[in-house]
């Protein structure tokens, strides 16, 4: 007589639980449940179907046992280059994973391991029993034809195992060519896993298909899907004369928009009238997505999911279609627009006696360039246009006073500008230059995005502000032991620094004015900011550290980013007593884009560190002046400041001595000459190799002058 499956399953749980240390093999288990061939099949699939449920656990050679509950966490798998990793589990804790533990999860999948048990005072170990959610739906890889079958190498070395290729028939693909994979099945960590091409991106060294091998990687793509075109397309031939006529007139007054020469989005424009003797209005002037993007449109869902328009080092990858992005909603020059605007009565002070949010209509009366506008600023005209814009300066300057005298952190730009040629290559690379102008647009973004903020956390009664929830950019202290690890590092440098009592932006704000002159500026500067904490949006109103902000948003991108919108909505909602979506929605949908944010940026570092290294690439064998900037037990990074690009000089290379690393005094030393190479040390180095592959850059001393006679 056949058992009943949920009779099945009890008797196996309560089997394997009475011994929770044991482990035994299907067989066992029948003989000692009195299970007759008949079931067999059954009771196999039965066992499976357990495993799948986390009721029981399969180990090595198919034997199934209880599984400890209280020995498993859930987390994020982080794989290093060698293969092993680690997990960050949710309760904050960290196990490590050898790479044949790590079964079928790739980096950055969550995923339940199941820890070992360790001695006291030993880091915890684990193993993984399930992968819970894919990182990524596709992989990027170069087509290899193998003896047997064809299979996709991974670009990301971090995923260390090939991809068998089920069948080539949908595309034309060739040997060594760029390819997108999808992982169709992966039944066991000791076989490949198998998967079907979807896209042929080109060979590696066709035009483009570096970068867009990356943005694929990211899982970013330029196109959008056809019912997102569509709706794009419908809601951009939207009737706008009525709407028009609702909204405060601005088409008659003087408004300048000011971007890259290359931009072709513009989402924001100024504008600033005289209204009394002592008292100006500086409109800062936002373009209306929300009018054109209904919440919950597929519109609005594809825009969610990307988060941010990513901005590669060739191209852009667009949060919303061309039709709202470069047209319908971009600011254009002489065209009318709609326009969510900050109103702000201000002295010459820069002092704020009143401002308000309310829906306009706006004409761009110039679209001006980042060097146009300096120009302006910096001339001898004395049309309206240049008055303007002479005027924006000086309240831009008291801006900036303001700020600083609240304490408020100025980092200058540690951007690279690279510059292409037709074909994509790099032919230059330089800092990113900051003019004054790009202060102007800073400081006046910066000032609506507060007095939004300010609606939002003053004016809504705390009451209210469940039931009315608002996005906050914030920004959090950093902690004691990291600006520890800070003040060593300065020290390090010969840059003398207290510990303070207590940890305010004037701290960093004072460190930072001390490094401006520093030949390791760059690097000492990256190091401050890696200090800090990362911003991110939230619910919570917890201030903006390194702004000197009691209240923070993000208002003045919604093209470009996903919480300009919804916080545009929120605030609508709020003034027309609307309806909002509860706390928690807006709080997952802060997150997801806090998530996005971070890609975006990690996708867009990618594509300059790649360019970097193409360039430095035809400059092998020739040598350049650097600066020591990072010390590690296997050699020392050194950076070539003209460039700002790293590379490293192995310790296998310095081969005059045996050098150990001093991590208490920031060097490394040899062991029988004393030698020290230091943080900040000035060295000639010599570029030895380059991978593109992977992006890294050797480095070998360069023996001056006299040594070569």
């Amino acid at each position: 007589m056949k058992t009943r499956p949920s009779k099945l399953d009890e008797k196996i749980l309560a089997l394997l639980q009475s011994s929770p240390s044991r482990t035994l093999k299907t067989k066992d288990i029948a003989r000692l449940l009195s299970i007759g061939k008949d079931d067999y099949q059954a009771l196999r699939k039965t066992l499976k179907r357990l495993v799948g449920e986390n009721k029981i656990s399969c180990q090595k050679s198919n034997r199934y046992g209880a599984i400890a509950r209280s020995a498993e966490k859930e987390g994020v798998l982080k794989v290093h280059s060698q293969g092993y990793g680690f997990v960050l589990a949710d309760d904050g804790s960290e196990a490590f994973v050898s790479s044949k533990n790590m079964a079928t999860a790739l980096h950055l999948d969550r995923v339940r391991i199941r820890l070992f048990a360790v001695s006291e005072g030993q880091r915890p170990e684990g193993q993984v029993i399930a992968v819970l959610e894919r990182a990524r739906s596709s992989i990027v890889g170069t087509f290899r034809f193998g003896r047997r079958y064809a299979y996709v190498v991974p670009d990301d070395i971090k995923i260390q195992v090939d991809i068998v290729i089920s069948s080539t028939d949908e595309h034309e693909v060739q040997e060594g060519q760029k390819v997108v994979v999808v992982i169709e099945e992966w039944e066991h960590p000791h076989l490949n896993p198998v998967g079907r091409i979807v896209r042929v991106l080109g060979f590696p060294d066709d035009p483009g298909v570096d970068v867009l091998s990356i943005a694929c990687s990211y899982g970013m793509d330029a196109t959008f899907p056809s019912a997102v075109e569509r709706e794009a397309e419908e809601l951009s031939r939207r009737k706008l004369a009525e709407e028009k006529e609702k909204r405060l007139d601005f088409r008659e007054k003087l408004i300048v928009t000011i971007d890259p020469a290359d931009a072709k989005d513009f989402d924001d424009a100024i504008s600033l009238e005289k209204i009394s003797d002592d008292r100006f209005q500086l409109g800062v002037h936002i373009a209306d997505v929300a009018f054109f993007v209904p919440e919950g449109s597929a519109l609005d869902r594809e825009a969610l999911a990307r988060g941010t328009s990513v901005y590669l080092v060739d191209r852009v990858i667009p949060m919303l279609p061309h039709q709202l992005s470069t047209d319908v909603c971009s600011l254009r020059e002489g065209e009318e627009r709609l326009c969510y605007s900050v109103l702000i009565d201000i002295d010459l002070e820069a002092n704020v006696h009143a401002f308000r949010v309310c829906e306009t209509v706006i004409q761009s009366t110039k679209r001006l360039t980042y060097e146009e506008a300096q120009e302006l600023i910096e001339g001898e005209k004395s049309d309206s246009l240049a008055e303007t814009l002479r005027l924006m300066h000086h309240l831009s300057q008291a801006l900036i006073r303001q700020r600083s005298n609240r304490g408020a952190i100025d980092f200058d730009s540690l951007e690279v500008k690279v510059d292409l040629d037709e074909q994509g290559r790099p032919v230059h690379l330089h800092p990113r230059e900051r003019l004054e102008s790009h202060r102007l647009i800073e400081e006046f973004m910066l000032l609506a995005n507060e007095c939004v903020a300010r609606l939002g956390g003053q004016i809504l009664p705390k009451e209210q502000q469940r039931s009315w929830p608002f996005v906050y950019r914030v920004h959090e202290k950093p902690d004691r032991e990291s600006v520890r690890s800070l003040i060593d590092l300065m020290e390090a440098f010969q840059i003398p620094v207290e510990m303070p009592s207590k940890i305010t932006p004037r701290f960093f704000q004072n460190l930072s004015s001390q490094l401006k002159d520093h030949p390791a500026r760059t690097i000492l500067q990256d190091a401050l900011i890696r200090t800090m904490m990362k911003a991110k949006y939230t619910t919570e109103p917890l201030g903006h550290f390194g702004l000197a902000y009691r209240y923070y948003s993000h208002f003045t991108s919604p093209i470009r980013r996903y919480p300009d919108l919804l916080t545009h909505r929120l605030l609508k909602a709020f003034q027309q007593n609307g309806t909002v979506p509860a706390l928690e929605i807006v709080e997952k949908k802060c997150q997801q884009s806090s998530e996005n944010e971070i890609r975006a940026l990690e996708a867009e570092r990618a594509s300059i560190k790649l360019k970097q290294v193409e360039f430095i690439e035809r400059h092998l064998n020739e040598s350049f002046e650097g600066i020591v900037s990072r010390i590690v037990n296997f050699g020392i990074f050194v950076q070539i400041p003209q460039f700002l690009i790293d590379g490293l000089i192995h310790i296998s290379d310095l081969a005059d001595d045996y050098y150990l690393v001093d991590e208490k005094n920031y060097c490394l030393l040899g062991q029988s000459s004393g030698r020290k190479f230091r943080l900040g040390d000035r060295l000639r180095v010599r570029v030895a190799r380059v991978s593109r592959a992977e992006r890294l850059v050797d480095f070998l001393l360069a023996e001056s002058e006299d040594e070569k006679k």
